[in-house]
């Protein structure tokens, strides 16, 4: 294997890259990013790392979400909280429900570059380019549009840069205090038509907290009622922007992406010869790999070893995203070989990339019933394996969308197209995102409290 720089990935074959018609000006725009300030530092990301390997050890939780593709028109600091706020409430239910801390990764402040599964997009008797996320071209049908503009690396920076800016503000600033987020949750069950559900978690919460206030344990007594982490991630799949942000750290002499505290690798270009192995090979970050269904256990084997030679907890996280029906068959064979081989990993489940499907009205659509089957399936296979299933990872919003279908609003086929906002892959929605939060949080306490059986996520009456 090569010594590794930032730049070696340049010398392997590389998958889903556009088509700069002028590389000249990517080279510009890579120089004018490297004298950019970093958006995240060496020391946040050891931090996540080091949370991580408790998630590999058993001792806490990961909870991934946030936007499909981050967009430059939807831009606005409310989106941005809306989005925080969900992950924050769906944490503390889950934190609950788990018993142990949630650790807490948004799809922000980068995840811009979408992969796609052909090159092209036809509508009518004109074929452009497909639409490859808000930093590489736009999302209109139109050839100008279409044409990939390096210029968009700059505003995607400077869009991350205030993200990341709102975020810290909101994580330590109060937002996040734990009573206010109990405030929502208590909304939310109070307002879902499946509410009386979750009314005896809620409760248990709220008697919680009282304990805790009568024991002296308030926002204004303990930083950590009124503050929390959060850590930022998306998939690496733009290099020459990766590679622009990538640094040494001055304390360690290591290199960091600095684009986020996590990034990872998707299931389309995560071969072990390719350039996005090669380049998140050599940086330090925890780094994660999306593993589909056709995933063999010794290619899963060889991509561990080129990406955690030292076998460093909290260095990968593996996630699976297979669709609904197929983990009880594909995942077992993955999860013996790792355990055999003693391999130090994550195991999260996303169970949006694999269920997706057109509706009858014409909309790319997710069906809420297959996003829990699949998580159903996830941690059941974990439980037979002896093994930890140690996290989710979800593509969901804020903002009150129709996009996928199902849960207890009941949104139907013909209701997509009330709030269809996502210019790529379709989203839960806030209500959503909470239900399967309080769903799973139930299946985790049971399981917490030693019923034997794997936990049973299932649907509310």
């Amino acid at each position: 294997m090569q010594k590794w720089s930032p730049e070696t990935w340049r010398t392997r074959p590389i998958r889903q890259a556009p088509a700069y018609p002028d590389p000249k000006s990517v080279e510009a725009v890579e120089r004018t990013l490297r004298n950019f300030p970093p958006l995240v530092f060496a020391g946040e990301a050891r931090r996540l790392k080091a949370a991580l390997a408790d998630v590999a050890a058993g001792r806490a939780f990961l909870l991934q979400g946030g936007d499909c593709a981050e967009s430059f028109a939807e831009f606005h600091p409310n989106n941005i909280r809306d989005t925080f706020r969900v992950l924050l409430q769906m944490a503390v239910v889950l934190t609950y429900g788990a018993a142990c801390p949630v650790v807490k990764v948004g799809r922000l402040a980068g995840q811009f570059a979408k992969p796609r599964s052909s090159e092209t997009e036809r509508q009518g008797d004109q074929e452009l380019p497909s639409y490859r996320g808000d930093i590489i071209n736009g999302p209109d049908f139109s050839a100008e549009a279409r044409r990939p503009d390096p210029q968009r690396m700059l505003q995607a920076y400077s869009q991350a840069a205030a993200t990341l800016n709102l975020l810290r503000a909101f994580a330590q600033g109060g937002y996040a205090d734990l009573h206010r987020v109990h405030s929502w949750n208590q909304g939310f069950v109070e307002k879902s038509p499946a509410g009386a559900a979750y009314r005896e978690l809620a409760d248990r919460l709220t008697e919680t907290l009282d304990f805790m206030s009568a024991c002296g344990l308030t926002s204004e007594t303990t930083p950590q009622i009124r503050e929390t982490d959060f850590y930022t991630s998306h998939e690496a799949l733009l290099l020459p922007y990766e590679e622009a942000l990538t640094r040494i750290d001055s304390t360690t002499g290591d290199w960091y992406d600095c684009s986020a505290h996590m990034v990872w690798i998707g299931e389309r270009t995560r071969q072990p010869d390719g350039a996005h192995v090669e380049f998140v090979r050599g940086i330090k970050n925890p780094v994660g790999v999306k593993v589909g269904p056709g995933a063999t256990p010794d290619e899963l084997l060889r991509l561990i070893d080129i990406l955690n030679p030292a076998n460093e907890p909290g260095r990968l996280t593996l996630i699976t995203r297979m669709g609904a029906g197929k983990p009880a068959e594909k995942l077992p064979a993955l999860v013996r070989a790792v355990q055999r081989e003693g391999r130090v990993v994550v195991w999260c489940c996303d169970p949006m990339h694999g269920n997706t499907h057109t509706s009858s009205t014409g909309y790319k659509t997710r069906s809420f019933d297959k996003i829990l089957a699949e998580v159903r399936e996830f941690f059941a296979v974990h439980e037979a394996e002896g093994t930890y299933a140690g996290g989710v990872h979800f593509e969901m919003t804020g903002q009150d969308v129709t996009e996928c279908i199902g849960g207890a609003q009941a949104i139907t086929e013909e209701g997509l197209r009330d709030r269809y906002h996502t210019h790529c892959d379709p989203r839960l929605n806030a209500s959503q995102s909470l239900e399967l939060a309080f769903l799973l949080a139930d299946a985790l306490k049971r399981k917490r409290r030693g019923s034997g059986r794997a936990p049973q996520v299932a649907a509310a009456e």
